[in-house]
């Protein structure tokens, strides 16, 4: 199936042809215009006289067509096989994904079959039945701007309740983490969806105050040496951060990370891993955060 005619250029070509045909008579200029676009140089003699000689019975002389629905090819086995595999992801159940046909497909890979090394062991639970049903909610709530009432756990395990407008969904590759960035509550703004035990679809319009942010909001500016790949593993590490990224000269890069005070720790932590290739150039106080770490760490090693 892979090699077959039918995926041939001739094939899409009169394909689209008939695809139009269907919604309205096609005439002589769109008929070369769509070969022009999709097939070969010398295809235009072979398929319009074909056409214009009705060998190929698929359109009348006024340009309809008897066909009734636009022709849609087969999948191939590969396609088929490649489908199979990108089910078989965990993440995949969260979208209720269904493809027919594919029960008794070998898929053309397996998650046995490579090794990710570069990721944090402690994922979003993907396989949860509740997990799974929240983020739908969630997704919808996102798709329909509804606003929802979430209760979600805090750093400390403490449970928190609060109404927001959901915005969008992010996901780092990372850490493995789906998180939702909300609206319409001065304290949460960012939330990993994992933390969150029960949501439900509200039906009243949350209020947007100008302003209203989270009174933990903070920003650090970094500036990155694009050396050993520097640059592309910052935006890597703090991919679930929002940031703003522009270039001052050279290999030279100034990073903007708005993060929030319980992050902070983490942050620095985080800075720190890249060592001579990342300089924090604001604010004073976080700078000061990696000074101190840095003199209990040549402390501890004395």
């Amino acid at each position: 199936m892979l090699f077959h005619e039918i995926y041939g250029a001739y094939y899409r070509t009169m394909g689209r042809i008939l695809s139009a045909a269907v919604s309205h008579p096609v005439t002589q200029e769109e008929i070369r215009r769509i070969i022009r676009t999709h097939a070969f140089g010398e295809s235009a003699l072979a398929i319009e006289s074909a056409i214009r000689e009705e060998r190929w019975q698929l359109l009348h002389p006024d340009g309809s067509t008897p066909l009734q629905h636009a022709p849609e090819l087969p999948l191939t086995s590969l396609e088929k096989r490649w489908l199979k595999s990108l089910l078989l992801d965990p993440r995949a159940r969260l979208f209720e994904l269904e493809i027919p046909d594919l029960e008794d497909v070998q898929p053309l890979f397996t998650p046995a079959d490579y090794r990710i090394f570069d990721r944090y062991g402690d994922g979003d639970p993907y396989e949860d039945a509740g997990y799974i049903q929240r983020f739908r909610m969630i997704l919808a709530a996102v798709r329909d701007r509804q606003p929802l009432s979430i209760c979600m756990l805090d750093r400390r395990g403490n449970s928190m309740q609060c109404n927001v407008m959901p915005e969008y969904l992010e996901y780092s590759e990372k850490d493995d983490k789906f998180r939702l960035m909300t609206s319409g509550c001065r304290y949460v703004t960012i939330v990993n969806l994992a933390r969150i035990i029960q949501c439900e679809l509200l039906h009243k319009s949350i209020r947007r105050k100008p302003g209203c942010q989270s009174c933990a909001d903070r920003t650090v500016v970094l500036e990155v040496q694009d050396g050993r790949n520097a640059l592309e593993r910052v935006m890597l590490h703090f991919s679930h951060f929002e940031k703003e990224a522009e270039h001052i000269e050279g290999r030279q890069y100034r990073i903007r990370i708005r993060y929030q005070k319980e992050d902070e720790t983490e942050l620095v932590i985080r800075v720190l891993s890249f060592g001579p290739f990342v300089r924090v150039t604001e604010p004073d106080s976080f700078a000061e955060l990696i000074r101190e770490r840095l003199r209990k760490q040549m402390a501890c090693s004395l």
